[in-house]
């Protein structure tokens, strides 16, 4: 029968943590628990961990769970907490294996073993990226208390909160060591481009507004885009996805040359979907600059700002940071987001570590029309960031360049559990391919 060695309440973010959890182990598994109150497992739920681990070889097992939460009448409720499989891209340092983490304990002494660089942080990220097979069982199997429960749209900004700086920076560094070790590090270097004197489009820069169903916000938007004040040509695009709520009549009601509105011909396009069809209009310029429906840029000199980044760096993509408000922009935690964690040297392998590169975000349009954005209405950016920094510049604007409005028409704001899985296993999925694509680029290189 096998043995299990059962830790809680320990600093599993310590490498001294965790050999203090490793004295004398005899057991065939470790399981940590990582969070203060104690795991009620479920009937025999041990005997099928050792099951599937003597079946699948695991080094890491994980299954879904059951959260105990607050009801509205004091009492507690039982909910279902699935979690979703541990793919090879799946490299954030949060991703969600549930609070119950089982080490076969071969591979935990091994794995711990090879950890020389004392973490204070990140010591069982760094154990967990060094499991060669590591096993979801889809079945709930234990029953845990949940602490956390903000929504999805308050929880999405944690690992750009300026006060885990410093975790942050453990992090990623050693994600890139992980990157290193299999063969996906990309050193620093890059691709410049430079405008195309054979491409003569109409204008030099275009803001792209994808928008369905936005009539309260959508004036907003396109006002605050049409307001810029530039040394240059530019328009503005507002892809309208049949609207039905009269963001259509609002956009009609526009009276400038400049906003062009383009109403698909298709029904199946998502938000990725609607930048193809504006990047590819005749009317789009040589530079794309992304504005979300319910946003405003914060000033007049936003478009300025990022077109002579591109003209001075050569980038292939610019990015800028942005400030949390609510509908009325009076300023909302955690204030600006501006990805500092993006680096020259190393921004483009810890990319794949996070979850996003941030906003507003915006393009070199004859790049952007070779790679294409995929159809999806969630992680489109993100995937078309990853590709570009595989091989050319991203430019960085760390000042904030828009308002990012949170009210209760976000998109984001409150998502399920099996929403908030389903965006992760496809960004995940991203992570993969372009980690795939470039531990092929280093083998060719060789």
């Amino acid at each position: 029968m096998a043995t299990f060695r059962f830790i809680s309440d320990m600093n599993t973010g310590s490498t001294a943590g965790l050999r203090e959890a490793a004295q004398g182990l005899a057991e065939d598994f470790i399981v940590f628990n990582t969070r203060p109150f104690p795991c009620d497992w479920g009937y025999l739920a041990l005997d099928r961990i050792a099951s599937v681990a003597e079946s699948t070889g695991a080094d890491l097992l994980y299954s879904d769970y059951y959260e105990l939460v607050e009801a509205p009448d004091g009492g507690t409720v039982r909910r279902k907490h699935p979690v979703i499989d541990c793919t090879r891209g799946a490299l954030r340092d949060d991703f969600d294996f549930g609070p119950v983490l089982v080490f076969r304990s071969a591979s935990f002494l091994k794995a711990l073993e090879e950890m020389i660089v004392e973490r204070r942080f990140g010591a069982l990220y760094d154990l967990r990226l060094r499991m060669d097979k590591i096993v979801h069982i889809g079945e709930y199997l234990y029953t845990e208390i949940e602490t956390d429960l903000r929504k999805s749209g308050e929880k999405q900004f944690d690992y750009v909160n300026p006060r885990n700086r410093e975790v942050q920076i453990e992090m990623e560094e050693i994600c890139t060591e992980h990157l290193k070790r299999i063969g996906a590090y990309i050193a620093p270097g890059f691709r410049t481009v430079s405008p195309d004197p054979d491409l003569k489009p109409e204008v030099t820069a275009s803001v792209i507004i994808p928008v369905f169903n936005r009539v309260r916000t959508v004036a907003d938007a396109v006002h605050s885009a049409l307001s810029q004040e530039c040394d240059f040509d530019y328009n503005v695009i507002v892809v309208d996805n049949h609207s039905t709520d009269g963001t259509s009549e609002k956009l009609a009601a526009i009276e400038d040359r400049r906003l062009k509105v383009i109403v698909p011909e298709r029904d199946d396009l998502g938000i990725g979907g609607c930048w193809n069809l504006a990047v590819n209009s005749p009317h789009c310029g040589m530079y794309a600059v992304q504005l979300d429906s319910d946003d405003i840029y914060r000033d007049g000199s936003t478009l300025q700002k990022i077109i002579d980044l591109f003209r001075s760096e050569g980038c292939g993509m610019v990015v800028g940071a942005y400030e949390m408000t609510d509908f009325d922009l009076n300023p909302l935690p955690p204030g600006i987001i501006d990805h500092r964690e993006w680096t020259e040297e190393n921004g483009r392998n810890n990319a794949l570590r996070v979850n996003g590169l941030g906003a507003p975000r915006a393009f070199y349009v004859p790049l952007l029309r070779t790679i294409g954005f995929p159809n999806v209405s969630y992680g489109e950016d993100y995937a078309v960031g990853l590709r570009i920094c595989r091989e050319y510049r991203i430019g960085r604007i760390y000042e904030p360049l828009y308002c990012c409005r949170r009210w209760e028409g976000n998109s984001d704001a409150a998502l399920s559990i099996e929403r908030v899985n389903a965006n992760n296993i496809y960004k995940d999925s991203i992570r993969t391919w372009e980690l795939e694509a470039r531990i092929r680029m280093n083998a060719n290189d060789e």
